[in-house]
């Protein structure tokens, strides 16, 4: 640290010894917290009767409070993040100490500091005076560090164990908790990490973790919150007064009229219009459902308790349906960020067998629903595997075709099967032919440089150059990087693939039984035998404790190959690398069989060729098609 920064913290060392004021953390928000344009939809003076749930957790956040544990697990449009503002505001202005506030990443620290935290001191003259401005020369207010009377706020990443280590706090602020990874730089959990950073102010520390829950026995914020007396809003019911948490159960709609939403009492059972919300949020109360310890407390809110006008029942009701109708995928995200929820996965296992007899004979080389096709080409030492997919709206999927290409890949021959198979046409059941529109290639073998040449010339044909990436945290598919094919020779972009994200994805679809979004249809014959079926359920998820923190790995069953999961994960990455618009092939094709012209493929259209960086553009990449 620099000497200021010691200075401010062995200022704020002694300033803790201090008796604290009386002022709660929500009557401090009141009285002078200004929301600013930049970081709110309505900005100006803050008022916790607009989101009265936050008030007992702000307060038991204060220094009269004896609580040290704050749990908040949530769901989307509740004020949330705003809530940990105001205490962090409060401290800067009444209760100055060292705070430690922890991201996922040091990324999202640093856009939470520009974002967030330096509006939220320019909108309030309390703030403004005890944080110096930026701009000035030895302020000590940097992106990451701000220094004020008698402490020092820090901002930093879970991925980051140098700023997880920096220095003792009697605060501290784990945001987002279940996107920390469960090791950072091999040093153990970041959160406890964090957490040892308060043990030399044990005796006052407070410590706040809020999170959107994930996944059932792996999220942190469920865990932390089940610790607690594990409380719950209660609202009273505007007909007979019971009190009650609002429930999903009880939000009931007329059949396909989701706008007309409302929620039923679970006494009475007359209906409660979303016109009651604010007064029902007015009187509501928190209850605790089991007994504490005093120290820890914990609170669950769903978005069903969003205040009027920021998430309404019916357009929870219409994200529902609309979840539900586009698959597994979209229904987690949906049952995390509104219900605040876990979302527990089936089975893990994939029956060879059920998948096996799923095989149906196409009408044509291409059936009905398709409108374009990838291909996932894996490497191997003496072979290239390669399947061929179709894709309808919602990534309902058809496996067109599974082949293997003998050859070595360091040799040129392979490489030119490879060529032939991606430029075959496919006839549709619809009278026109297909041809691939997307193909990638896994370059994380033995054959990194074959693979760059085969693909660097191609991006025109959207022939892309793939490698995976293991553990918790990577998208599907993440923005392309640039490598080179060989001394002296131009670069070729790669794309980077989730590994643990995308086999969730492609294993979770193959479980689904009915036709549908994600659902997965295979050829009668075409290279869809035992073996491969055998290979796409080859690969299991298991929970493993990693220094006491449980976490997701994806195993290898004994015995097994798993060519053709991974065949399917590069696929289906080839398709997440285009992001069509879907709506726009549909009109498309249904314009021109109306026509009744004959097309070459359904052409998927890009908005814009957007240049990146050094004149290279990817084609597709973010502009969809």
């Amino acid at each position: 640290m620099s000497d200021g920064t010691t200075e401010a913290f062995a200022h704020g060392w002694f300033e803790g010894l201090k008796p604290e004021p009386a002022l709660t953390v929500s009557e401090w928000a009141d009285e002078h917290r200004h929301l600013s344009q930049q970081a709110s939809a309505e900005p100006g003076r803050w008022r916790t009767e607009r989101t009265p749930y936050l008030r007992e957790i702000m307060d038991h956040l204060s220094p009269s409070s004896p609580v040290q544990t704050v749990v908040f697990q949530k769901g989307s449009q509740l004020g949330g993040t705003e809530c940990g503002n105001n205490w962090l505001a409060y401290i800067i202005h009444h209760a100055p100490g060292p705070m430690l506030y922890v991201q996922p990443t040091l990324e999202m620290a640093k856009r939470t500091s520009k974002q967030r935290i330096a509006p939220m001191i320019e909108a309030c003259p309390a703030l403004r005076e005890r944080v110096s401005d930026s701009r000035s020369r030895d302020s000590g207010n940097t992106l990451l560090a701000k220094e004020f009377p008698g402490g020092i706020l820090v901002l930093t990443g879970a991925n980051s164990a140098i700023g997880l280590r920096s220095m003792p706090v009697r605060y501290l602020f784990l945001d987002e908790i279940d996107g920390f990874d469960a090791d950072v730089d091999g040093e153990g959990d970041p959160a406890e990490l964090a957490r040892r950073r308060t043990t030399t102010f044990s005796a006052n520390r407070k410590v706040l973790i809020v999170s959107t829950p994930t996944l059932k026995g792996l999220s942190r914020v469920e865990q932390a919150f089940e610790a607690t007396d594990q409380r719950y809003y209660n609202v009273p019911c505007p007909h007979c007064g019971t009190f009650q948490v609002i429930q999903w159960a009880n939000i009931q709609w007329p059949k396909d009229k989701p706008e007309k939403a409302q929620m039923k009492c679970e006494a009475c059972r007359k209906k409660i219009h979303e016109s009651h919300k604010a007064e029902l949020l007015r009187q509501g109360r928190w209850v605790a459902s089991r007994e504490g310890d005093g120290l820890t407390v914990g609170y669950h809110l769903s978005g069903l308790y969003s205040p009027p006008g920021w998430y309404s029942w019916a357009e929870a009701a219409k994200d529902f349906l609309d979840a539900k109708s586009r698959g597994r995928e979209s229904l987690k995200v949906w049952t995390n960020t509104v219900l605040a929820e876990t979302w527990e996965e089936e089975g893990d296992a994939i029956e060879e067998n059920t998948l096996l007899a799923r095989c149906e004979p196409f009408n044509a080389r291409v059936p009905k629903g398709v409108l374009l096709l990838t291909a996932g080409v894996d490497t191997q030492d003496d072979r290239l595997e390669m399947e061929i997919v179709g894709w309808g709206p919602g990534e309902e999927t058809w496996g067109i075709e599974y082949r293997v290409l003998w050859g070595n890949p360091a040799h040129p021959e392979v490489w030119e099967q490879l060529s032939d198979a991606l430029a075959q046409r496919f006839q549709h059941e619809d009278g026109y032919e297909l041809n691939i529109t997307a193909c990638c290639v896994d370059s994380g073998g033995h054959h990194t440089q074959a693979v760059y040449k085969f693909c660097k010339g191609r991006q025109g044909l959207r022939h892309f150059a793939i490698k995976g990436v293991g553990g918790p945290g990577y998208p599907i598919v993440a923005a392309p990087k640039k490598r080179r094919t060989g001394r002296g020779q131009r670069h070729v972009e790669l794309f980077t693939v989730g590994a643990d994200q995308a086999r969730a994805l492609v294993h979770s679809r193959a479980k689904l039984i009915e036709p549908g979004p994600g659902y997965c249809h295979f050829s009668l014959g075409h290279g869809y035998d035992r073996e491969y079926f055998t290979q796409l359920a080859s690969m299991k998820a298991v929970i493993r404790y990693t220094r006491g923190v449980p976490q997701r790995v994806w195993e290898l069953l004994p015995g097994r190959r798993k060519e053709a999961f991974d065949c399917r994960i590069y696929a289906t990455a080839a398709l997440y690398i285009l992001n069509p618009l879907w709506d726009k092939i549909v009109e498309r094709r249904e314009r021109s069989l109306g026509a009744s012209e004959v097309a070459s493929e359904p052409r998927v259209k890009k908005k814009r060729r957007a240049r990146r960086p050094g004149g290279n553009w990817v084609t597709g990449w973010k502009s969809g098609w």
